[in-house]
C-alpha cells in the first residue's frame, strides 16, 4: 500500500482529478517533450464531460501555453479502458510534425497512472493492504493506527503532516473571512462566514453544529474558488476532515501533536480505500470522495477521543457504509452543487459516527474492508451518468428543480 502522502496532496482547487492531475500531467509532458513548438491535448470521458466547469483546460493551458499554441479536443463520449479520466498529449515541431504522444489518466486525488505505470508499480510503503490485518497487528503489538503509520513512514511523516495541517487551517480561516459569489456562473454565494456568525447566536448543541458546518463550508468554498487546499482524499471532499479537526481543536483544545496523529489515522483509512477500491468520483461516484472523507474524519475523531482500534474501525465503517451509492452529479460540472453542502453534512455525520462507535465496544457485523469492497462494486455498477459526467441526477434536473423554487 502506498504512503498516506498520496492521500494528502497540497494544491489548488476546484478538482484534484480534473485540475490538479491534468496540470501535473501537462508539466510532465513538457519535461518529456521540451522541443515541441505546439501541442494538442485530447480529453476523454469524465474529463471532457465536466472539464470546463472544473477548469481542466485552464490548468493545462497555464502550463503549455508558455511554449506555444495549444489545441484542446473534447471527447466526452469516448471512455478509454484504463480509467474514465483519460488524456492524450501530443507535441509537434514548427512544421506540425508529431514529435511525441503520451496517454495518461487522472485517477483521483491528484494522482496519475497509465497501463505502463500500473504494470510497474512503485515499491509499497506498507506491507498490509486491508484494515483487518492492520488492526490485528496493532492489537497484537499494543500500538495505535498512528503508530503503525510512523513505523512505516518514519518520523519524518510528522513534518509532512504538520505542513498538511497548516494548509488546512489556513484554508478554513481564509474561507471564514471571504464573502461574495463563487466563480462559475451558478451564482452560489459563500455561506461559511454567515454560518459562523449565526452559530454564535445559539447555545450549546446548535452553536457547535453551526460552527462545524461553517468550518467545513469554509474549506469547500475555498476549493471551489480555486484556493490552496489539501486533498482529503480529493478536492471535492476537502472540507470534511479539516472541518472536523478544526472544530475539535477549537472546542476541545486538542494539542497539535494529537491532531497530527488523528491525521495519520485518517490517512491510513483513506489509503486502504485507495488501494482496494477508488477515491475517484469518475470511477465510483461521490461515495469514493465524500463517503471516504467521512470515514477518514470519523476515524480521526475517534482517535482524538481515545477510541480503541476496533472502535476507530467501526467509526470509519459507518462513515463509508452510510454513503454507499452516493452519486457524483455536479451541476454544470462545477464543484459547488451539491458538493459544498455535502461536505458540511458529512462532517456532522463523521462526529455522529464517532459518538455511536464510542458508545459501543467496537464489535459489529460488517467490517470496514467489506464496505470498501461493496463500495468498489457499487461504483462499478453505477452508470456513467452518475460518475462525474453531469449527464444525470441533480445535474440533469437542476433547472426543473429551480423552476419549482428549489435553492442551494
Amino acid at each position: 500500500m502506498d504512503s498516506i502522502k498520496e492521500i494528502y496532496r497540497i494544491g489548488r482547487g476546484p478538482s484534484s482529478s480534473h485540475t490538479m492531475g491534468p496540470k501535473k500531467a501537462a508539466e510532465l509532458f513538457l519535461e518529456m517533450c521540451p522541443e515541441a513548438d505546439s501541442f494538442e491535448v485530447t480529453l476523454y470521458g469524465s474529463l471532457a464531460a465536466t472539464g470546463k466547469g472544473h477548469m481542466t483546460d485552464v490548468a493545462i493551458l497555464d502550463v503549455l501555453k508558455q511554449k506555444g499554441e495549444v489545441n484542446i479536443v473534447w471527447e466526452p463520449k469516448i471512455f478509454l479502458s484504463f480509467h474514465p479520466n483519460g488524456m492524450k498529449f501530443c507535441g509537434f515541431d514548427k512544421d506540425k510534425n508529431e514529435i511525441k504522444s503520451w496517454i495518461i489518466y487522472s485517477i483521483g486525488g491528484g494522482a496519475l497512472a497509465n497501463e505502463e505505470s500500473a504494470a510497474s508499480p512503485a515499491k509499497p510503503v506498507y506491507d498490509m493492504n486491508n484494515l483487518h490485518d492492520i488492526q490485528e497487528f496493532c492489537e497484537a503489538q499494543g500500538c495505535s493506527y498512528w503508530e503503525y503509520v510512523e513505523m512505516h513512514e518514519g518520523p519524518e511523516i510528522w513534518n509532512f503532516l504538520q505542513n498538511v495541517w497548516d494548509v488546512m487551517v489556513n484554508a478554513v480561516e481564509r474561507g471564514l473571512e471571504a464573502e461574495g459569489v463563487l466563480p462559475g456562473g451558478l451564482g452560489v454565494r459563500r455561506k461559511a462566514s454567515d454560518y459562523l456568525i449565526r452559530a454564535k447566536g445559539y447555545k450549546d448543541n446548535m452553536k457547535n453544529r453551526g460552527m462545524l458546518y461553517a468550518y467545513a463550508l469554509a474549506t469547500s468554498e475555498e476549493n471551489a474558488a480555486g484556493g490552496e487546499i489539501v486533498t482529503a482524499p480529493t478536492c471535492g471532499s476537502c472540507g470534511v476532515v479539516p472541518g472536523v479537526l478544526y472544530y475539535l481543536k477549537k472546542t476541545k483544545d486538542f494539542r497539535d501533536s494529537r491532531v497530527l496523529r488523528a491525521l495519520a489515522t485518517a490517512g491510513l483509512i483513506g489509503s486502504v480505500v485507495r488501494q482496494n477500491a477508488s477515491v475517484s468520483g469518475a470511477q465510483v461516484g461521490c461515495q469514493g470522495e465524500v463517503g471516504v472523507a467521512c470515514a477518514m474524519a470519523a476515524a480521526a475523531a475517534c482517535q482524538l477521543f481515545g477510541g480503541t482500534t476496533s472502535q476507530i474501525e467501526y467509526a470509519a465503517e459507518m462513515g463509508l457504509e452510510h454513503h454507499l451509492g452516493l452519486t457524483c452529479d455536479p451541476v454544470c460540472g462545477l464543484v459547488q452543487i451539491p458538493c459544498i453542502e455535502r461536505n458540511a453534512y458529512a462532517a456532522a455525520r463523521a462526529l455522529d459516527c464517532n459518538t455511536f462507535a464510542t458508545f459501543s465496544d467496537g464489535r459489529h457485523r460488517v467490517s470496514f474492508d467489506k464496505v470498501v469492497e461493496v463500495m468498489r462494486q457499487t461504483g462499478h455498477d453505477l452508470p456513467s451518468l452518475y460518475k462525474e459526467t453531469s449527464e444525470g441526477g441533480l445535474a440533469k434536473n437542476y433547472y426543473s428543480n429551480k423552476h419549482y423554487g428549489a435553492t442551494e
